[in-house]
């Protein structure tokens, strides 16, 4: 039964051929050498046995490269050096086997030691390729490629080149031709395929060639490129699909013929982030990691992107008990090695984070729980103040106490010149992790960036909602503009920032350009096959209360430098006086204890001063000079 197993299983076959086409070329090569006949080659040996010998010898250096992990149906130039190189180390190890072992006269071998390898490496060779070429030009499965979509290539590099044949092979669509702006293509051919003019041609030959769908595949294109292309592919008026990006294929175990939508990310992201991964590995590797806020979009991808670095231990603590639960099962699904503990926790609660902390010993704690629902926290200024500022106060304090090595404070550019409750209290939470770190051993850094596309409460998602009934979008006003990057590439550089500080820094992450909400709704309209304005009407609803029109990275005070790694800066912290500001949070925390909103909302005033500058009754629900929350109705 299990002879039979084996004799059934695919690779069988293929040694059993190999091995045929060892002997084979053996015999040949005394042949040709003009023996006069099969014999073999050692008097004192059979021939038989010599056979064997020299079977087993290159059979051991067959498997030993790597030569059977690769399948015939896809046999390439690596595979024919695979089997040079078999055939050249294997003949080395026979003549040393018959000499050793036999005595055998090198001067006797010399013959068929030069001749056999190239007859091993034709008879190997051969075959694989033949397969490959009869697989490659059989016509699909799928009736022949009846019902196949027509598709446009955009993109005639390797990549397009890698899904041409993977799509044939598919046969769920049709290639008639590419697209590509490199004018050396112009008129050439890519597996038969014809180059048929330029990506800007696209509206034209989609007609000529009775395109169905559009591919892009150049997941190297920056995201101005993408933006071109979308346009044109929108001008068309062609479906379009996308490869995974460089990112995705190096991330995820994705295919060069897994297609999919384009994405807001694709457009509103940025160049790809190059990063230190040694010196990010050697700072977080073997660690012991805590992640506040482990639950939420920036949190959970920290704890995805550590995991891969083999922390020692990674402790998650959250208040949202599915949120914990999803990246928990997350975690326990894709890094079955990885030791973690999952803690259901408030950071407010002093018993709590003194447990986690005191038991855990972490070495590094990124500290990303926070409120950040900007209109909500306009109205809740002691859940604001407890959460943001007393929370981080705890937290900062314990890993203080327990000799954390590094605490990692994850801010926002809404601290930079305050207009509303949410980006002040953050502002507070800055200045108490710098003053922390003035008398301290432990290092204490503060990165700041802005929005992040995609993640929990941002406006992708609620634009998505409301395209998908049927719209309106609604923007609150039509200049209004913020930064945004990715959520992985927010991770990433939170963690590159964290392992090149020395402690008291505030790394402000280069967001590029500010991008208008207004785009970013119509961009997002399009790619859900609509039209703004048309299909979908967006509609202006008017500043929040504690809304600005802009954000900004840096406040004035704060002169910044370029760091080691381009798109991190380092801006100067702004001292301030430690007796004045512990005096004022031991008024905070009474007031917090009493839900005295009066009192917390002086104080605020008082720790960030250009919260009354920028937010003087000037919008609704602006914080003035009294700390009484104005509401001012806006006209329907």
């Amino acid at each position: 039964m299990n002879l039979m197993r084996i004799l059934r299983h695919p690779r069988a076959a293929v040694i059993s051929h190999d091995l045929a086409m060892v002997a084979l070329s053996w015999l040949a090569a005394g042949w040709i050498i003009g023996r006069g006949g099969f014999v073999g080659f050692i008097p004192s040996l059979p021939l038989l046995a010599e056979l064997f010998l020299v079977l087993a010898a290159q059979g051991l250096i067959l498997w030993s490269t790597g030569l059977y992990k690769g399948l015939w149906r896809f046999a390439s130039f690596p595979d024919l050096w695979n089997v040079a190189r078999a055939a050249s180390f294997g003949t080395l190890l026979i003549l040393a086997a018959l000499t050793l072992l036999y005595g055998a006269d090198v001067r006797v071998l010399l013959g068929p030691i030069l001749v056999y390898p190239a007859i091993l490496f034709l008879c190997l060779s051969l075959p694989r390729m033949c397969y490959r070429f009869w697989k490659d030009s059989r016509a699909p499965d799928n009736d022949h490629g009846q019902g196949a979509e027509r598709a446009l290539v955009l993109g005639a590099g390797r990549s397009g080149a890698l899904l041409e044949r993977e799509l044939r092979h598919r046969g769920t669509f049709e290639v008639v031709g590419f697209l590509d702006d490199n004018k050396r293509l112009a008129g050439a051919q890519v597996h038969g395929k014809p180059v048929l003019g330029n990506i800007d041609q696209l509206p034209r030959v989609c007609r000529e060639v009775a395109a169905d769908i559009a591919i892009i595949a150049i997941p190297s294109a920056s995201n101005q490129q993408m933006r071109k292309i979308v346009e044109i592919c929108e001008q068309s008026g062609i479906e379009f699909r996308t490869l995974p990006t460089l990112n995705d294929l190096g991330n995820k175990a994705t295919r060069i013929d897994d297609l999919k939508r384009v994405a807001i990310d694709d457009l509103l992201g940025r160049e790809p982030v190059s990063l230190v991964w040694d010196s990010i590995r050697e700072g977080l590797s073997g660690k012991r990691v805590m992640i506040t806020g482990g639950g939420g979009s920036i949190g959970s991808e920290l704890c995805r992107q550590i995991a891969r670095l083999n922390p020692v231990e990674l402790v998650l603590v959250d208040n949202s008990e599915f949120a914990l639960y999803r990246i928990d099962q997350e975690l326990r699904s894709e890094f079955q090695d990885l030791v973690f503990c999952s803690v259901l926790g408030d950071i407010c609660d002093p018993a709590t984070v003194e447990k986690v902390v005191g038991e855990h010993h972490p070495d590094m704690i990124f500290h990303a729980a926070a409120y950040k629902h900007l209109p909500i926290l306009q109205a809740q200024v002691r859940e604001a103040f407890r959460n943001n500022v007393l929370g981080t106060m705890r937290l900062a304090e314990a890993a203080e106490r327990h000799q954390v090595d590094t605490f990692v404070l994850i801010s926002t550019d809404k601290a930079v010149n305050p207009a509303n409750i949410m980006g002040a209290t953050k502002r507070v939470a800055e200045i108490y992790c710098q003053d922390m770190d003035t008398r301290s051993m432990t290092r204490y850094i503060t990165v700041r960036f802005g929005n992040v596309l995609n993640s929990n409460g941002s406006v992708v998602p609620l634009f998505k909602k409301q395209i998908a009934r049927g719209g309106p979008v609604t923007v609150t006003h039509p200049e209004i503009s913020r930064y945004f990057m990715t959520i992985p590439e927010a991770s990433q550089l939170i963690m590159q920032a964290a392992v090149q500080g020395s402690g008291g820094e505030i790394y402000v992450l280069d967001m590029g350009e500010p991008v208008k909400i207004t785009y970013l709704a119509e961009q997002l309209i399009r790619l859900s096959g609509k039209k703004p304005g048309k299909d979908i009407q967006i509609i202006y609803t008017g500043l929040r209360p504690g809304e600005k029109l802009f954000e900004q990275l840096f406040h004035e005070m704060e002169p910044y430098e370029h760091t080691q790694h381009e798109k991190i800066f380092l801006a100067h912290p702004r001292q301030e006086d430690w007796t004045d500001l512990s005096a004022r949070l031991r008024e905070a925390e009474l007031a917090v204890r009493r839900y005295d909103t009066r009192k917390l909302k002086h104080i605020l005033l008082k720790l960030v001063p250009e919260l009354a500058k920028t937010s003087i009754s000037t919008s609704p629900g602006a914080v003035n000079s009294d700390a009484e929350v104005v509401p001012i109705h806006r006209p329907r």
